[in-house]
């Protein structure tokens, strides 16, 4: 599944994405504000990308003009979140590299997550973000 907003393009993660995945999580300023350990390598960047990035509804963010992964925003539902929530409640998570930030990209993602929770997922819990 692609979502698309006017400058992002959200789609799965790839393992292609390992190299430039790491060159943002390897920013102690990144992970940590985010609740994981700054990665250590591409291969610890490829891990993730085949175990956590793998759930359903996590997309990497990338700019329409080249299709790079910068970050990442994912919907969880109950169990699937970190947080303790009932099944009909939801969380919106992200991050994106540092040299992104302040130019509402991750805002404009948020948005189309929280349209494609209440259009696409017909889900009850979206009043509840």
């Amino acid at each position: 599944m692609e979502l698309f907003t006017q400058r992002l393009i959200l789609r799965p993660w790839k393992l292609s994405d390992a190299e430039r995945l790491y060159q943002y999580a390897k920013n102690p300023n990144i992970g940590p504000a985010a609740g994981w350990p700054v990665h250590t390598s591409i291969e610890n960047s490829r891990e993730i990308i085949q175990t956590v990035f793998a759930q359903e509804e996590t997309y990497a963010v990338c700019l329409k003009t080249d299709d790079e992964a910068i970050g990442c925003a994912a919907i969880s539902i109950g169990s699937q979140s970190n947080l303790k929530l009932s099944d009909d409640e939801g969380e919106i998570g992200y991050w994106i590299g540092e040299p992104f930030w302040g130019q509402g990209l991750i805002p404009e993602a948020c948005i189309e997550l929280i349209r494609r929770s209440f259009e696409d997922l017909n889900s009850n819990f979206a009043h509840r973000f």
